[in-house]
């Protein structure tokens, strides 16, 4: 229970990674602030988890908006009181050849998964600033070469938020606010840390815990 008087809000939380994450920041302990653009799946995945004791609410925002982000990060720190933890986990990821894509989609992948992680790390970021603290986790995967082509928006997305989690690494170290990105194909960027583990939800609760707490800038090519 390591994470027992944490809070933890993750968007794009009903499905992947981000649901593989709440389940298990759930089972170390954690209070759940749970994020999606469709309530069916995370609403089901809160249900479950309530269920088995967990404190869960789910809030259904759009955090490519800045209205709601804003009101997303304002609605959990209501019911929770601080937000202590944040995973950025909310994508999209429409394929198309980069002559043939619609702007609408370039548009829309860049506001979500790059302007998204923005806007709920500036707002998450002041309350943990003003609460003493806390860490960002964004995952940003990249494709294989062999598997890259017609993700033209999606692959400079990731690009833009590793350079993001860097840049934000430097300035809110001095508000002990830790960031790091976590996920697959980023052997390129990657910083070497033994200690932590593989696994992506494993290495996600080592960042985010009190063995962590001297790292930041973290960026780990994870399976």
């Amino acid at each position: 229970m390591e994470f027992k008087d944490k809070v933890a809000l993750i968007s794009g939380a009903g499905r992947g990674a981000g649901r593989r994450l709440a389940e298990a920041f759930a089972h170390a302990g954690a209070s759940l602030a749970l994020n999606d653009i469709s309530p069916q799946n995370v609403e089901t995945l809160a249900a479950a988890l309530q269920a088995r004791g967990t404190h869960v609410n789910v809030f259904i925002e759009d955090v490519a908006k800045k209205v709601g982000a804003q009101a997303l990060v304002k609605q959990a720190e209501d019911a929770f009181g601080k937000i202590d933890i944040l995973i950025n986990h909310a994508s999209v990821e429409p394929r198309a050849p980069l002559l043939d894509m619609d702007e609408w989609d370039w548009h829309r992948v860049l506001d979500v998964n790059l302007t998204g992680a923005f806007l709920m790390m500036q707002s998450a970021g002041r309350i943990m600033r003003a609460g003493g603290g806390g860490v960002i986790v964004n995952v940003a995967s990249l494709p294989a070469e062999a598997d890259s082509s017609e993700r033209s928006a999606y692959v400079a997305g990731a690009y833009g938020l590793i350079g993001l989690t860097r840049q934000a690494a430097r300035e809110l170290f001095a508000h002990n606010i830790r960031v790091h990105a976590i996920g697959g194909g980023l052997g390129q960027f990657q910083t070497t840390t033994a200690a932590i583990p593989a696994d992506p939800t494993r290495a996600a609760l080592f960042l985010c815990g009190p063995r962590a707490a001297r790292l930041t800038g973290q960026i780990l090519n994870l399976s």
